[in-house]
């Protein structure tokens, strides 16, 4: 291909690709009632890409629902969103009569500004000075900003002030003046990838009336407890109120990552709410009450996402006690709730299991509890069903959950194949989103009716005719793949089939040969890639390449015992379950053997290294995403060492973690990693790396791509200067899709 006809195919890809990007999400939503019985409000929280200004502009689009009991359900848009510039978080009160919105800020006097709003007016706005607090968390893993019942004081999670740092002056004294400058201080560890710079987070509240901030000092905990997720306990004796929260503790020697670790030890506690009845500073830094924290699930290592049932008799909440007890960063989840005293007095509490681990599921059967989020209000009219999304095989479904008899049920329609997430509940009814491979995303509204009944409605969401076109243009499947070469030590649920996301042309004639073939390879390992829409992904498919999505063995939503095969087995087993689904689509005349490529990121770059070095012949080409190639640098350079001791060794002959590895403990890493394959590697690879990864340092790709063109194989490395390890920003994604598809396209014989 000549220099002109590249320019062309860039520019053409180029405009396709920003077409994908175009399409809007729906992020989050909420209900409000009205006095009709048939009629009700929804607030939808709506992001779009703009690749100009490199962000994700984000906008609030009401919508008017009136209901026909039984017959219909109509969605009665406004005519444009409002923007939500500045915006970090937004949080309707419990009447829904108040909306806080929470801009965090970069300036040197202000960390963060909370605004009250009214019906139809601003009411309060309360810039929050750098001595008290710094940014409010609003992550969705530690955030927690929580209104009271009464709706007069929001507790929240903030960075903690900075600790004092030395100050001198030309004399060496300790003399703050105009000549004297601050030392740097003592070092001090954050909590890793997403987090850096963030070492501490705090409990807070902020008095909606006179906006005073009283800080949450938990006595006994010193600084080393990272705390999150707070929310507002119903009053004992009626008066005293408390505060509950999720405390994850370091380890002695240092802190590890915890975004997306869910193998942290973690507590659930409570803590007495600070008065508000005694004069204070507010921008006094020192302004918080010592409370003694009460740890209510001492019984237990792993609780989080703490939601109270709407009478209040009810704590309920997530454990990842088989993480913590694995060390798999990611597992099969239970859900479990304690009674909340009427007596008044705290303490340890019975912990009681409401649905339990799913160690082997049957065929069609419910495999466990896989959640990422719970929605602050999930309970229906009756008070004690709950309802949540999680993934069940290769798809996400909507369930209701009895948190009194444990019964689990799935409430979306039986032969969807589509991903479904919840956004609203209201008092008998479900706004959720809808999307497939195939498919944007589109709102669904469900309504119990003796049994669940969906309806589609009308939706904000909209993509070019050209993107539409392309999408009907398309098929897909689920595959379900038999394991091969599985040895008898086995459980019985690691050798039951696993699945693989099957997207190709649904015009192609069976006497024409097939479409070029992506193989795409999630991360974790214990993720799971899901039927659901991926902008990235549709690009890909509408440039004419089929794709295979594999959720091998050790992939999230098929039960525990297929989970817990994987650590240990990295480099292999996984290995072999890619090779074995590429088999079974290869051998139903579904994909050419000449015209294979492969996709992955972080533990899907680790799958994409070791594919190209265990089996040289199978890829005309290969892309990858923060990869994972040589263990042992890893080890000494990320936030997750502990990670390379359950993958490599599994959890049952894992020895204790240590930051000085034995030789032995090197050479088995070595021996596990992609770069131990190198030298047999042919395949044409571009890598993507973030600068600011701190999961995946990419040193690490950057070390295996210089091997590379040592031995004098094509490559092409792309570095993002601002990305971490997602390379999320908008351009940056841009970019790495667009490049991976003018790779892919020059490789394609």
């Amino acid at each position: 291909m000549d220099h002109d006809d590249m320019e062309e195919e860039y520019a053409s890809m180029s405009k396709l690709l920003q077409e994908f990007t175009n399409i809007p999400t729906i992020d989050k939503a909420w209900t409000f009632e009205s006095e009709s019985e048939d009629a009700s409000t929804a607030m939808f929280l709506i992001s779009q890409t703009d690749l100009l200004s490199n962000k994700r502009r984000k906008s609030i689009l009401s919508t008017h629902i009136s209901r026909k009991i039984g017959s219909s359900v109509s969605f009665h848009w406004d005519p444009f969103p409002i923007e939500m510039t500045g915006v970090s978080a937004i949080v309707p009160s419990p009447s829904g009569s108040k909306l806080l919105l929470v801009r965090n800020s970069e300036g040197e006097h202000s960390s963060a500004c909370f605004e009250i709003w009214g019906p139809s007016q601003l009411k309060k706005v309360f810039p929050v000075p750098c001595s008290i607090h710094g940014p409010v968390y609003t992550d969705g893993w530690l955030e927690g900003i929580s209104w009271n019942s009464n709706e007069t004081f929001i507790a929240y999670v903030a960075e903690a002030p900075d600790l004092p740092k030395p100050t001198f002056n030309t004399f060496g004294l300790k003399k703050e003046d105009h000549n004297s400058w601050k030392g740097q201080g003592d070092w001090e560890e954050d909590w890793g990838e997403t987090y850096p710079g963030k070492k501490q987070p705090a409990i807070f509240v902020i008095d909606v009336n006179s906006g005073e901030i009283r800080g949450v000092a938990v006595t006994g905990a010193g600084r080393e407890l990272c705390v999150g997720q707070v929310v507002w306990a119903p009053p004992l004796d009626g008066k005293q109120q408390h505060l509950v929260f999720v405390g994850w503790w370091p380890s002695d020697t240092r802190k590890f990552g915890i975004k997306y670790c869910y193998n942290r030890p973690c507590s659930l506690y409570a803590v007495e709410a600070p008065s508000f009845e005694s004069d204070s500073i507010t921008s006094r830094s020192d302004a918080a009450t010592d409370s003694l924290i009460i740890e209510l699930t001492h019984s237990i290592n792993s609780a989080f996402f703490p939601r109270f049932s709407p009478d209040g008799k009810s704590l309920v909440f997530l454990s990842a006690k088989t993480s913590v007890d694995s060390g798999a960063h990611s597992a099969t989840q239970s859900l479990h709730k304690i009674e909340w005293p009427s007596n008044g007095k705290l303490g340890p509490l019975t912990v009681a299991d409401v649905v339990p681990v799913i160690m082997c599921p049957e065929d069609g059967c419910f495999p466990g509890l896989y959640c990422t989020s719970l929605l602050c209000n999930p309970w229906l009219s009756d008070g004690h069903t709950m309802v949540l999304s999680s993934a069940w095989g290769s798809v996400q479904t909507i369930l209701s959950v009895n948190i009194l008899s444990g019964d689990v049920s799935q409430i979306t329609p039986d032969n969807s194949r589509s991903s479904w997430d919840v956004l609203a509940v209201g008092s008998d009814s479900v706004i959720s989103v809808c999307s497939s491979p195939i498919s944007i995303p589109e709102i669904k509204y469900g309504s119990l009716l003796g049994k669940w009944r969906w309806w589609d409605v009308s939706s904000p969401i909209q993509c070019s005719d050209k993107v539409s076109c392309l999408l009907a243009s398309q098929q897909f499947d689920i595959l379900s793949i038999p394991v091969r070469d599985f040895s008898e030590n086995l459980a019985k649920g690691a050798c039951r089939p696993f699945e693989a996301i099957y997207v190709s042309s649904r015009h192609r004639k069976s006497s024409e040969s097939p479409d070029p073939l992506v193989v795409f390879l999630h991360g974790g390992p214990h993720i799971v890639s899901l039927a659901s829409f991926s902008k990235s992904l549709a690009f890909l498919s509408s440039l004419g390449y089929s794709l295979l999505i594999v959720n091998y063995r050790g992939s999230l939503g098929f039960g525990e015992e297929a989970l817990q095969s994987l650590p240990g087995n990295i480099g292999s087993q996984d290995v072999r379950d890619v090779l074995t689904a590429l088999d079974a689509v290869i051998d139903k005349g579904l994909a050419d053997p000449s015209k294979i490529f492969v996709l992955g990121g972080s533990h899907g770059g680790f799958l994409t290294t070791h594919l190209i070095g265990q089996a040289p012949e199978k890829f005309a080409a290969a892309a990858t995403r923060n990869p994972l190639c040589n263990i042992p640098l890893l080890f000494g350079t990320s936030d997750i060492p502990d990670w390379c001791f359950t993958e490599v060794f599994g959890s049952e002959r894992r020895p204790a973690f240590t930051e000085s590895p034995f030789a032995e403990h090197l050479d088995l890493f070595y021996s596990k990693s992609p770069i131990a394959h190198v030298s047999k590697v042919k395949t044409p690879t571009i890598f993507l790396l973030g600068a600011r990864d701190m999961r995946l340092p990419m040193c690490n790709g950057i070390q295996y791509a210089r091997a590379l063109r040592e031995r004098g194989v094509e490559t092409k490395v792309i570095v993002f200067p601002n990305d971490e390890h997602s390379i999320d920003r908008p351009q940056s994604d841009y970019e790495s899709y667009l490049n991976i598809g003018m790779w892919f396209n020059k490789h394609c014989k």
